[in-house]
């Protein structure tokens, strides 16, 4: 692990550091990746422009489901995310030659082609949260306050964790990026939003099955001082670092899993 700490943020760097020879087309790409990631923002203000409130919940509370929800998704692409190119590697056999370099290979796919641009895709979410948490009509105590920051890192997790057990896949499902897209992206989506505005049924899936209902909602669900539509123990909205541990966990498993039974592929 401390080998990973050291040798991450070099590689990154060493791709950052490649963009910045071209400072002009680093920004604007920055800029329109901000740009393209506010649009999800910009669909929930034409919702409140024809309603006061989504499934009961005013619009700095759905606000502040999207900023947390976008901000964790945000920052495990920024650092994850290009494992979804696992199974690229392994139709080409370029996978072979990272098995031979004294790097992990999870650390080579995860920052290959690092983008400073992506990095536009946290300013929207930040900015929702700058403006919206002063504006909640809770009652704000220490537990509340420090659950925001445990939301948003436990989430941050739970979407690495998902990425990784996605990438995990493709040893098997070799075109299994579009299934790890419909998890990922797909619950990127899902959580910006009150999860009552979904079927019973997808709630529990969500919670039970893939835990993107710990990303933000049940913590959310305590932050704002709300109860669950489920009627779920509420020693649930005090899970989610939990919740990203476990999954962590079995993400690393299934990765290793893959790396132990992979074939090469020759060429």
């Amino acid at each position: 692990m401390a080998e990973i700490l050291r040798v991450y943020p070099l590689l990154v760097w060493t791709w950052v550091r490649a963009a910045a020879q071209y400072p002009v087309s680093m920004v604007l790409l920055a800029v329109a990746t901000a740009a393209i990631t506010s649009l999800d923002l910009a669909a929930i203000l034409l919702m409140f422009a024809q309603a006061p409130r989504i499934a009961g919940f005013t619009a700095p509370e759905v606000l502040f489901l999207y900023g947390t929800a976008t901000l964790a998704f945000s920052v495990a692409d920024l650092m994850f995310g290009a494992t979804e190119r696992l199974g690229q590697h392994l139709r080409e056999g370029t996978l072979d030659a990272m098995l031979v370099r004294p790097v992990s290979p999870l650390v080579q796919i995860a920052t290959e082609d690092f983008s400073p641009r992506r990095c536009g895709k946290l300013v929207p979410p930040i900015a929702v949260l700058a403006l919206v948490i002063p504006r909640l009509d809770v009652p704000w105590d220490a537990g509340r306050a420090l659950m925001v920051p445990v939301m948003v890192v436990s989430g941050t997790a739970i979407f690495a964790g998902l990425w990784i057990l996605g990438a995990a896949v493709q040893f098997v499902l070799i075109e299994g990026q579009g299934a790890a897209k419909s998890v990922t992206y797909g619950g990127a989506y899902l959580t910006q939003f009150p999860l009552n505005i979904f079927a019973r049924d997808l709630v529990r899936g969500v919670t039970f099955a893939v835990p993107l209902a710990f990303v933000n909602w049940q913590p959310a669900l305590y932050v704002l001082d709300r109860p669950d539509p489920l009627g779920l123990p509420e020693a649930l909205r005090f899970a989610s670092p939990l919740v990203a541990v476990v999954l962590c966990a079995v993400a690393g498993t299934a990765w290793r899993a893959g790396l132990r039974h992979y074939r090469s592929t020759g060429s």
